[in-house]
């Protein structure tokens, strides 16, 4: 899934543009956070599994009730459950708890990737300490407390069903030269994508990846490559926009020693580091016009020179291109030529902003937080339901990047054991609005980026035009800021 859910992989996934990189994205209909949970409740007190189990509906979540540690086995065994709450005494033992830690101990022997919650009114901590040291994943004493049992299932839920995809894609590419898959979106608004990426990925075909900026194209792109027959070759990615005029030729082709001041040594081109693999030309309609046609007759003739060199050298690279701007009106316009725009649109991948594919949000928000708590060595079980509900809230002028590092963020500042709305730093979710006197100067032009691209609906171009910036400081500051 910039990368895939977005989203749950290993420790070689890379976050790139928000999201893990190197991976290749599915669709697997019938898994998807978006279906209703299923949950298996297990209490000899009918009323208590009643009660539960209309707690569970007003969410939207399917519930079974059983009233004994045979009929849970019964029903583990006859269909699939996302998350067992199971109580620790029954009948034959209302105080040890024994009961309810062999059930743990059956339970975890037929699923051992299955989350058990366990629940009891009568056994002492220590009993649901040994529980969880059991494999149990968590615990909530009679009487619960709904908001607090809710926001334990659902965190349950969203990291089984993420670590079940990752399992199911990794066994079917294991042979795909060790690189793992990565399921990192399970809207239906990125069905297409995904499918796009099954279908082209293996072919050279060049790609033209569109989308507002921060949305995965990246992503995309890295997965591409992974799943084409060049996977074993370099990927080589340039931010397009980051590029001067003047260097634009020695950055892309390399140049020979004395081409010009301070050429003093050779230098090698991005075409020449992606020899045999792909290259990825990021923000595309930076190019500047005087440089699109050197671009196009490469795309054309298959062939360069450094600058300096009168020797031809052929580029065997498939070329992967993204852009957040519109480069039909850009052609439009003459700031961008047709004919390099027709080369580049072989196939076209429209990435959709995160605002439109809110169903990916709890999925990528628990994979983000599953890395980097890792990466910091923070003990954090998930999400307080305030935190979830100011992730909906949300615009995300930023997309999938801004979210990263919201995350990153909140995992850093939060003191535990679950992140809470304030530790997010969104709009809303503070007491009160900061006032610009009371920030240093570049929190002030984060402040104006993130208000500008909210005002413009997430279109990076536009909103440089608005705040009288080039593209290319645009861009710097987009990436200075995380946004």
């Amino acid at each position: 899934m910039g990368s895939g859910a977005f989203f749950l992989g290993g420790e070689e996934v890379e976050l790139v543009s928000g999201l893990p990189g190197g991976v290749r994205l599915r669709y697997i209909p019938g898994v998807a956070v978006t279906s209703a949970p299923r949950l298996l409740i297990a209490d000899d007190q009918p009323d208590v599994g009643e009660a539960l189990r209309l707690l569970f509906k007003a969410e939207g979540w399917r519930a079974e009730v059983v009233t004994s540690p045979r009929q849970a086995l019964e029903a583990i065994s006859r269909q699939e459950f996302d998350l067992l709450l199971a109580d620790l005494n029954y009948a034959r033992d209302t105080t040890s708890g024994q009961e309810g830690l062999d059930l743990l101990a059956r339970v975890l022997t037929v699923d051992a990737s299955l989350p058990v919650v366990v629940m009891t009114a009568w056994a002492s901590v220590e009993v649901a300490v040994e529980a969880m040291r059991r494999g149990a994943r968590d615990f909530v004493q009679k009487p619960w407390e709904n908001a607090r049992l809710l926001a334990i299932v659902r965190n349950q839920i969203a990291l089984r069903r993420a670590l079940r995809e990752g399992e199911r894609l990794a066994a079917a590419n294991v042979a795909q030269q060790g690189r793992k898959t990565v399921l990192v979106a399970q809207s239906l608004a990125m069905r297409p994508v995904l499918e796009l990426v099954d279908r082209v990925g293996p072919s050279d075909a060049t790609v033209l990846i569109t989308g507002e900026n921060g949305t995965g194209k990246g992503v995309v792109a890295a997965a591409l490559h992974a799943s084409s027959t060049r996977a074993s070759r370099p990927f080589i990615s340039v931010n397009m926009g980051g590029l001067s005029e003047t260097l634009f030729e020695s950055e892309l082709f390399g140049h020979v020693r004395g081409a010009f001041t301070d050429a003093k040594s050779d230098r090698v081109g991005r075409f020449e580091m992606a020899e045999g693999g792909s290259l990825f030309l990021d923000e595309i309609a930076n190019v500047p016009s005087g440089q699109q046609a050197k671009l196009l007759r490469v795309l054309e003739t298959r062939s360069f020179e450094r600058v300096g060199s009168s020797r031809t050298q052929q580029a065997d690279v498939r070329l992967i291109a993204a852009t957040n701007a519109d480069l039909r009106a850009e052609v439009s316009q003459g700031r961008f030529r047709q004919d390099l725009y027709f080369r580049l649109n072989t196939i076209e991948i429209h990435l959709p902003p995160l605002r439109e594919r809110r169903e990916d949000l709890e999925p990528l928000a628990h994979f983000f937080l599953q890395q980097l708590r890792q990466r910091y060595r923070k003990e954090l079980t998930g999400f307080e339901p305030a935190a979830l509900t100011a992730l909906q809230a949300h615009h995300w002028p930023g997309n999938v990047r801004e979210l990263s590092h919201a995350i990153e963020r909140a995992v850093l500042l939060s003191p535990g054991p679950q992140i809470r709305a304030v530790d997010l730093g969104l709009v809303g979710t503070r007491e009160a609005a900061p006032r610009l006197e009371d920030m240093s100067l570049e929190e002030v032009e984060r402040f104006l980026i993130r208000q500008t691209l909210a005002r413009c609906g997430g279109n990076a171009m536009k909103a440089a035009e608005q705040l009288g910036l080039s593209r290319s400081a645009f861009y710097r500051r987009l990436e200075k800021y995380g946004l």
